[in-house]
């Protein structure tokens, strides 16, 4: 009779690097810690979560999460502005310095939501700006520079974070959902422009989810709104985003390319 091994089966994503941008709070936190307990090592981008981005590191260098003793340190937070090209480039080569490896997942996270929700009429050039600078340009340059990176390495994983307000088209979020539907356009040519390398390009597109960006500047009807628009009947939460992202970053996602997929519980 064959002996049954008893040695543990590796992780899905076993000491695979991936950088999160946005990483220190809501949806970037959650995917994050998901990401950790598929076995990854993370970069965990922040702009001004200082504070949050370190909780969150020694969280996931903890061995109750990462189960592995091999590796102290599996997390580190890297301040990084996704808008600025050489803050970017600094984000990737810190990663490849640090885990003496190519990063192989790119998770951007980072996004910004005018709190004032205004209509068209009444967004400034400056809100706009600030709105596609941040959703638009930081995830054209951290995909620029993923592209160039992850092929070093052999294949690899991109995914984008959209948003179902594209879908959705309310009033108050022109320039948001404008700046997410470039994303989408992106992410569905990237695709095609890393056809030979192994690369996959995806966007995720989560509906309204419980966070300090979704509350923020809202009232108690909005809110009430939000979820009478779900046929689930709540808020989305950020668990229920974070699985999707990992299934994507493993093998187990490499016939999902140029896609967008909408997480919203029925939304839109």
């Amino acid at each position: 009779m064959a002996e049954v091994s008893t040695l543990p089966l590796p992780l899905p994503l076993q000491d695979r690097v991936a950088i999160v941008t946005g990483a220190s709070r809501g949806i970037g936190r959650a995917i994050s810690l998901h990401l950790a307990s598929l076995g990854a090592k993370l970069v965990l981008n922040y702009t001004t979560s200082s504070t949050q981005a370190d909780l969150l590191a020694a969280e996931i260098n903890s061995s109750s999460l990462t189960h592995t003793h091999t590796q102290p340190q599996r997390a580190i937070p890297v301040q990084a502005d996704v808008s600025d090209p050489a803050q970017v480039k600094t984000l990737f080569d810190v990663a490849e310095q640090t885990f003496k490896s190519q990063p192989h997942i790119l998770v951007n996270s980072a996004g910004v939501l005018d709190p004032k929700y205004p209509t068209i009429a009444n967004t400034t050039v400056q809100d706009f700006d600030n709105v596609f600078s941040v959703n638009t340009r930081g995830a054209f340059l951290c995909c620029r520079e993923a592209a160039n990176r992850l092929t070093r390495g052999g294949g690899g994983r991109i995914i984008l974070l959209s948003s179902s307000m594209v879908g959705g088209l309310q009033p108050g979020y022109g320039a948001y959902a404008a700046s997410k539907a470039a994303v989408e356009t992106m992410i569905k040519i990237v695709a095609k422009e890393l056809a030979g390398t192994g690369i996959t390009a995806n966007c995720v597109a989560p509906g309204p989810i419980a966070s300090d960006m979704f509350f923020a500047g809202k009232g108690e009807e909005q809110i009430k709104m939000a979820i009478r628009a779900c046929p689930m009947g709540r808020l989305g939460e950020t668990k229920d985003v974070a699985p999707v992202v990992g299934f994507l970053a493993t093998d187990a996602g490499e016939w999902v390319n140029g896609q967008v997929i909408r997480v919203n519980g029925g939304y839109v």
